[in-house]
């Protein structure tokens, strides 16, 4: 038996499944899988209590409890992706004719200003059109993980007893990022969500990352081999998945298979892991996270990355 047992959280996927079920063996340690769902209790669970060993984590909330003196450190393992055009609802009765029109509005975002999610749409409206964020209300559903963070003083907190989609089919809010609903009055902001995602991609390089690894850092001084063993674990899963996905072995495609298959058609890896590969988008993600009030300043990008993994490319 291989080390210690360590708790590790990471949500079933397919680039993960052949850790999870065992095929993928970590020479270090013995993992001890724990289910959390939903997966973003995890994410508060580990930033507040440092409850689990190993655990997946949404990057920017990472950043900012990285920014806090969370004892965390990251693997450069981004576990999700997504393209995020598609976050971004509108009340079509609202007259928001082009993403310029937000401005000076209140605009909805599901749970926390520091969410991924929102962090990444915020971003293509400011760096792609040319939106001021500074000149609109961002209203939220929810609290921050990291519960020391304060966010700017043009983001604040919905009204007590109120629900964000409610707030959107009436014209409160005109527009919302993440939020779940279906009505005749709601559409997405931009129609073609994932060619426009996928043209990001092409054009600039945009491939966003959602979630990442991290590892207690008492574990990691502990033990120095733990984050390269670590890595090398979660990349041979993947490696199977990507095989798998190219070969046509996988009988049910899910939406993320299917984008995954997108990124491929284009030549490019649908799953690159390491610092190198993807040192452009974090240096983005980061920007975004400076410029909207997440972090305070911009920090080295190899920082964020537990030592023994930032030269490792998967």
């Amino acid at each position: 038996m291989p080390g210690p047992k360590l708790k590790v959280v990471t949500r079933t996927q397919g680039n993960n499944r052949a850790f999870k079920e065992g095929l993928v063996k970590p020479r270090t340690f013995e993992p001890e899988f724990i289910e959390v769902d939903p997966l973003i209790a995890a994410f508060r669970r580990q930033v507040r209590q440092s409850e689990f060993d190993i655990c997946e984590m949404a990057i920017t909330t990472y950043m900012c409890a990285k920014a806090h003196g969370k004892p965390m450190t990251a693997i450069p393992v981004p576990l999700v992706r997504q393209f995020h055009h598609g976050a971004i609802l509108v009340n079509t009765k609202a007259g928001i004719k082009s993403p310029k029109d937000l401005e000076g509005k209140p605009v909805g975002v599901n749970r926390g200003y520091t969410v991924t999610t929102g962090v990444w749409a915020r971003g293509i409206l400011a760096e792609e059109h040319g939106v001021d964020l500074g000149k609109i209300t961002w209203v939220l559903s929810g609290d921050e993980h990291v519960a020391e963070y304060k966010p700017p003083a043009n983001v604040v907190p919905i009204e007590a007893g109120r629900k964000m989609q409610d707030m959107l089919v009436s014209g409160e809010l005109v527009a919302a990022i993440g939020v779940d609903i279906e009505h005749p009055d709601i559409a997405p902001l931009f129609p073609n969500a994932l060619d426009a995602g996928l043209a990001a991609y092409k054009t600039r390089g945009h491939y966003p990352i959602n979630h990442l690894v991290v590892i207690r850092d008492d574990l990691i001084a502990e033990r120095p081999g733990l984050a390269a063993d670590a890595f090398e674990a979660f990349t041979e899963s993947k490696r199977r998945y990507v095989a798998d996905l190219k070969a046509g072995r996988i009988d049910k495609l899910s939406a993320v298979d299917k984008v995954h298959l997108k990124v491929i058609e284009t030549g490019g890896d649908p799953l690159p892991y390491g610092i190198a590969p993807n040192r452009h988008v974090i240096e983005e993600l980061m920007r975004h996270a400076v410029s909207q009030g997440i972090i305070p300043k911009a920090v080295p990008l190899e920082s964020l990355f537990a030592m023994g993994t930032q030269d490792l490319v998967g």
